[in-house]
């Protein structure tokens, strides 16, 4: 199916790029989250139309996510858990861990932007993850998972 971006997606493309996507990548994420519309040309000349305010709207995202990152970048983060003598955890720290522990010190970020690249985390000690803003906006933390008996 061929689409327009209204926004940039990663991996994809960006900002008014007409991209061939599988049927259902566009039917169920990115059209519903309104990242896309079909590229008929009617929309095509809609999307003309409005492309200032687009581009202003996404400069405003992007300005957003970087005064979050900002603020964000290399902020650490204490997570508590039950864990052996040895520092293996009983159960696991996830993204909705970090997620909580992050509104907690009033950074209000979604879960799904929180990447952990070695999957849950089941140790005790500091781990570097990264939270995703924006497509442009990485920034790394550190999560120091610590154990109680």
């Amino acid at each position: 199916m061929q689409i327009i971006l209204l926004d940039k997606v990663g991996k994809l493309g960006s900002l008014g790029d007409v991209v061939k996507v599988k049927d259902g990548y566009a039917r169920n994420y990115l059209i519903p989250h309104g990242f896309a519309k079909r590229a008929t040309e009617a929309n095509k000349a809609e999307f003309e139309a409005r492309r200032a305010e687009f581009e202003r709207a996404q400069a405003d995202k992007l300005g957003a996510a970087q005064a979050i990152g900002a603020k964000l970048d290399g902020l650490m983060v204490q997570i508590t858990r039950k864990a052996s003598l040895d520092g293996r955890l009983f159960g696991s720290v996830s993204n909705v861990d970090v997620a909580d522990a992050l509104a907690a010190q009033g950074f209000e970020i979604e879960r799904a932007a929180i990447r952990m690249p070695d999957g849950h985390l089941k140790q005790v000690g500091d781990t570097k993850i990264e939270v995703v803003l924006h497509a442009d906006v990485v920034v790394p933390i550190t999560v120091s998972v610590l154990g109680e008996q």
